[in-house]
């Protein structure tokens, strides 16, 4: 079955212009780098390097308990994917980032340069993991959610980092820039917090199992909900 991209995933995080994201990537001592809202101005900063290192113990919450095989869509440098793979779960990361996904290989990790929207080597994955807000992708979660459940065993789970703010609920037009003036092409991305989560999930066909927050960031357990 060939699974056609939706029009909004081709335009993807970070991408186009000026590159930003790559130059921090590949960058010996990567910067932090705004993602904004290019209709309000409103942006929220994220730290690269942190990307680039080893899994924290906020991260490895995210991996307890779970089984393999792993997927992690927009696993960026790969922590996760090393992370899931030091625990003994069979694990695979796709990036669209050429720059993520060389990085990732350079330390031997198992990583695909392509969209969770586009066909996968698998299809019936026990974990799947949207780390650091990849909600967002495409800028519609129940899109995306609908995709995961597609890729999903039927008892999997699908564990997600959501804003902290229960009610953030938000679509926009999005560029990632950098201090030095770069900034890439504009991408749709999304916002969500626990109840627009619960929302998009239920439209999925799936049911929140298990929320918590460590370390200032909150994850949810989503699982395909009973008939």
């Amino acid at each position: 079955m060939t699974i056609i991209q939706p029009a909004s995933a081709l335009r993807t995080f970070g991408s186009g212009g000026t590159e930003p994201y790559a130059t921090a990537l590949l960058a010996d001592h990567p910067d932090r780098l705004h993602l904004v809202d290019v209709d309000s101005s409103l942006s929220s900063t994220f730290d690269v390097l942190r990307w680039c290192q080893p899994a924290d113990p906020a991260d490895l919450t995210m991996l307890l308990g779970v089984d393999g095989p792993v997927l992690d869509v927009g696993c960026g440098p790969g922590r996760m994917v090393r992370a899931a793979l030091d625990l003994g779960l069979p694990t695979l990361g796709v990036d669209v980032s050429a720059a993520a996904v060389r990085l990732a290989r350079s330390t031997g990790l198992p990583v695909l340069e392509r969209s969770v929207f586009e066909p996968l080597p698998h299809s019936q994955w026990s974990t799947i993991l949207l780390a650091d807000g990849n909600i967002g992708i495409g800028g519609d979660p129940a899109a995306l959610l609908a995709r995961c459940v597609e890729l999903l065993a039927t008892d999997g789970t699908i564990v997600v980092e959501v804003s902290l703010d229960p009610e953030v609920d938000r679509r926009y037009r999005a560029q990632v820039r950098d201090d030095a003036g770069r900034s890439s092409a504009e991408f749709p991305w999304a916002e969500v917090g626990d109840s627009s989560l619960a929302r998009a999930a239920a439209d999925a066909g799936l049911a929140v199992r298990q929320s918590w927050t460590t370390a200032a960031r909150r994850f949810s357990r989503l699982a395909v909900a009973p008939r």
